[in-house]
C-alpha cells in the first residue's frame, strides 16, 4: 500500500516471539492512555509460552502487523480458531446454520484476548488512519485464505465505528460494571443506595466475618507460590464445573506473576488458617478487572464478598474509576454493578450468509438496547 512517499506492508506472525516486546507495547499501551493489561506483550505471550494458547487447543496465533519501512505502526492480536470456545461472544448458532447449509465455518479468524471477555483495544495503532488500514488488512487476509469469517470481539466503541466504516457487521452485548463516582469509602458508596438495598448489602458483608472468614489483599512481590498453589485449586474447580477442562495451565499463572505481579490482585479468603476461596484480578490504568474465582468450601455470600464487594473496596481505596467483574451475571446489579453495552465486529465471506446474519444482528441489537434500558431500572441506587 503506497501513500506517495512510503509503503505500508501487512504481514502475519505465528508467535509473539517474532515481534519486539517494546514495539508491541508502544502500540498496545501508549503512555498517554489508560493501561490495558490484557493486550500487553507480557500477558499475550504468557498465554502462548504456557501452552494455554497453541494450535492443539484450537488457538493458532496469527498476529497481524502493519509496518512502514522498519517501523511497526499497527498490530492486532489475531488467531485461527478451530472452534468457538473461550470467546464469550457466542456464534455457535451461526456455525451450525452455515454447516447445515453445506458450508465450512471453521477455521475462522478471531481478534480477541483468549479466554478474556474484557472490552479493550484490538486495533493497536496510534491513529484512526492506521487502525482503518489494520482492520482492512485483516479482512483482506480473511478473504485471501478463504476463511469463513473474521470476528473482532470486545473492541472499543471507537474501533467499532471503524468497523462500521469498513462494512463490518456490528454486534452488541452487555456486561455489568461498577463506576466509582469519587467515593471516599465503601460506606460512601452505600450512601448512594436505596435504604433497603443498602441494608441487604450490609447484611451480606456481615455474614463473612461471622463465619470466621478473613479476607486478604495480596499483590506484587507479596504473592508467593503458596498463594498460587491455593488459587490453582480454586481455578481448577471452577473451570471443571463451567467448561469441563480449565483453559489456562498452571504455568500461565506462574509466568503471569513473574512478569506482571504488580498488575495482579489476589483477594483470598481464609478460615482457620487455611485458604478456602480466592479471586484473581488484573489492575489496569483506571480499572480493576475481575477474572477468575474459585472455592473449596461453601460460605453464604462469600462469592459476592470476594468477587464484587472487595473489588469495589479496592477500586475506591486506590482511586480506580471502574470495576469490570467479567461476563454475564444479572445478580451483579443488586451489588452496584450497572449494565453497559459491549461491541464486536464481524466480516462474513459468503454474501447470502452475511445478509442473514445482518438481519439477525439488527434484531439482536434492538433487544439488547431494550434489555439494558429495563435493567437500569433495577439498580440499587436511589432514584432521582
Amino acid at each position: 500500500m503506497a501513500d506517495g512517499s512510503s509503503t505500508l506492508a501487512a504481514r502475519t506472525i505465528s508467535s509473539l516471539d517474532e515481534i519486539d516486546r517494546e514495539a508491541w507495547d508502544a502500540l498496545a499501551n501508549p503512555a498517554d492512555c489508560p493501561y490495558h493489561p490484557f493486550v500487553s506483550w507480557d500477558f499475550l505471550h504468557a498465554l502462548e509460552a504456557s501452552g494455554s494458547v497453541r494450535p492443539e487447543t484450537g488457538w493458532q496465533p496469527f498476529h497481524l502487523l502493519l509496518e512502514e519501512g522498519d517501523a511497526l505502526i499497527g498490530a492486532m492480536p489475531l488467531y485461527v480458531k478451530g472452534h468457538s470456545q473461550g470467546e464469550y461472544v457466542f456464534d455457535y448458532a451461526w456455525a451450525d446454520a452455515y454447516e447445515r447449509a453445506g458450508g465450512k465455518y471453521y477455521p475462522k479468524l478471531l481478534s480477541a484476548v483468549p479466554f478474556t471477555p474484557v472490552p479493550g483495544p484490538r486495533l493497536l495503532a496510534r491513529d484512526d488512519g492506521a487502525r482503518l488500514q489494520l482492520a482492512g488488512a485483516a479482512t483482506q487476509i480473511a478473504e485471501k485464505f478463504a476463511f469463513s469469517s473474521l470476528h473482532i470481539n470486545f473492541l472499543q466503541p471507537e474501533e467499532a465505528r471503524i468497523g462500521d466504516a469498513l462494512g463490518l457487521l456490528r454486534r452488541s452485548g452487555q456486561q455489568y460494571h461498577f463506576t466509582n463516582h469519587g467515593y471516599d469509602s465503601f460506606d460512601d458508596f452505600l450512601g448512594e443506595l436505596a435504604s433497603r438495598k443498602r441494608k441487604n448489602l450490609r447484611k451480606e458483608r456481615e455474614k463473612i466475618p461471622a463465619e470466621g472468614v478473613e479476607i486478604e489483599w495480596i499483590t506484587g512481590s507479596d504473592i508467593t507460590e503458596e498463594h498460587l498453589d491455593a488459587f490453582w485449586i480454586f481455578y481448577q474447580d471452577t473451570g471443571a464445573r463451567k467448561w469441563g477442562t480449565p483453559y489456562l495451565t498452571r504455568t500461565f499463572f506462574r509466568l503471569l506473576i513473574e512478569r506482571m505481579a504488580d498488575k495482579v490482585l489476589l483477594v483470598m479468603a481464609k478460615r482457620d488458617g487455611q485458604y478456602i476461596a480466592g479471586a484473581l484480578n488484573m489492575i489496569g490504568g483506571d480499572t480493576l478487572y475481575g477474572r477468575y474465582w474459585g472455592c473449596t468450601e461453601h460460605v453464604p455470600f462469600l462469592h459476592f464478598e470476594v468477587c464484587y464487594y472487595q473489588a469495589i473496596d479496592y477500586a475506591i481505596a486506590n482511586g480506580l474509576t471502574r470495576v469490570e467483574a467479567g461476563a454475564q451475571g444479572e445478580h451483579k446489579i443488586a451489588r452496584g454493578y450497572e449494565p453497559v453495552e459491549t461491541h464486536s465486529a464481524h466480516w462474513i465471506r459468503d454474501d447470502n450468509f452475511r445478509t442473514a446474519i445482518a438481519r439477525y444482528l439488527e434484531d439482536e441489537r434492538a433487544h439488547n438496547e431494550a434489555d439494558i434500558d429495563i435493567l437500569k431500572h433495577y439498580t440499587p441506587y436511589r432514584k432521582g
